[in-house]
Order: C-alpha cells, then sequence, then structure tokens
C-alpha cells in the first residue's frame, strides 16, 4: 500500500518543466518558437486538433453510424431487498419515498425490487415490477406488494394531438390549423 511518506520520484528524476516557447534565439526555441518558417503549421488556429485531415472528409464522419437509442425506453429505478432491510420506517415503500429518503437519486420511469439480499421484517412494497425471487423473500417476510400500472407512454405525435384538441376544445371559434 502506498502512503504519502514513502512517495519519491520515478527514476531519473522528477516532474519534467514545460518547454517555454519564443523566449528568444538562447533559448533554442526562439523566433520561430519551434514551427519551423511559414506554411498552415505555422499559424495561429491551425487546425490540429484529433481528427484533422487537412481539410479531407474525416473518418469519424465518413464512416456510417450504427445503432439505435429508443426514445421510448422504459428505465426503472432498481432496489434491492438488501436496501429495504435497512429502511427504519413503518410506512409502505413507494418511489417517492425513496426519493424522499435520498436512497434513490431520481424517478426514472418506476421502480423495481429484485432480490439480492436478505429480509427479516414484514414490509409493504408498492413497486411498478418485482423479481420473483424478490416477491419471495418479501412474502415469506410477513410483507406485502402491491404492483403499480405505469402510465403508457404517449409518442411525441400523440402529445400534440391532445394538445391541439385541448386548444380546440378551450377556443371553439378558433380556426383549425
Amino acid at each position: 500500500m502506498n502512503e504519502l511518506s514513502r512517495l519519491t520520484p520515478p527514476r531519473g528524476g522528477g516532474v519534467k518543466e514545460r518547454k517555454r516557447v519564443g523566449r528568444g534565439q538562447a533559448s533554442g526555441t526562439g523566433k520561430t518558437a519551434g514551427r519551423g518558417g511559414k506554411g498552415q503549421k505555422a499559424r495561429t488556429g491551425n487546425m490540429n486538433f484529433i481528427g484533422f485531415e487537412g481539410g479531407q472528409m474525416p473518418i469519424q464522419r465518413r464512416v456510417p453510424k450504427r445503432g439505435f437509442s429508443n426514445p421510448f425506453r422504459v428505465e426503472y429505478a432498481v432496489v434491492n431487498v438488501s436496501d429495504l432491510q435497512r429502511l427504519e420506517t413503518n410506512e409502505p415503500v413507494t418511489l417517492e419515498s425513496l426519493v424522499a429518503s435520498g436512497r434513490l437519486k431520481d424517478h426514472r420511469d418506476g421502480l423495481k425490487i429484485l432480490g439480492d439480499g436478505e429480509l427479516t421484517k414484514p414490509i409493504t412494497v408498492r413497486a411498478h415490477k418485482v423479481s420473483a425471487s424478490a416477491r419471495e423473500k418479501i412474502e415469506k417476510a410477513g410483507g406485502t406488494i402491491e404492483l403499480i400500472a405505469a402510465p403508457p407512454r404517449k409518442t411525441p405525435q400523440q402529445r400534440k394531438a391532445e394538445e391541439k384538441a385541448a386548444e380546440a376544445a378551450k377556443n371553439p371559434k378558433a380556426p383549425l390549423r
């Protein structure tokens, strides 16, 4: 195990100092500051970033992109049975109560209970999904499970149609777009 008191510089010396360019001819990197004479690479703003190919279309833009990110994917906030064991409350365990207690960072799309760990006390759980092993352990400890039906996800087209319908209902005399 390394300790601060035992740290030593690497063999051959410690940290190399940064080369200060453009500090006079005697420094060895004066005048042109190591860039040579004239040309694109001697100029400031010379486009020397990673992936630059001299103006040719870079390979990361030439290669076709693959894959797909599903915008309607459902991601659950996952909690194990061992996490439920550590809770000190007698109230039902819900997604909101777990976020309020700091056990979860955000709501995601629902709560899923997994069966890792052991449970000894009876506890009431309100979740969107429960694994078979978690269900078995919670019921074995004398607890109950209430499954919550997640509201169906709406596509952007459905959302827009609903907004139009609501607007039309609010202003019956307004012309339709």
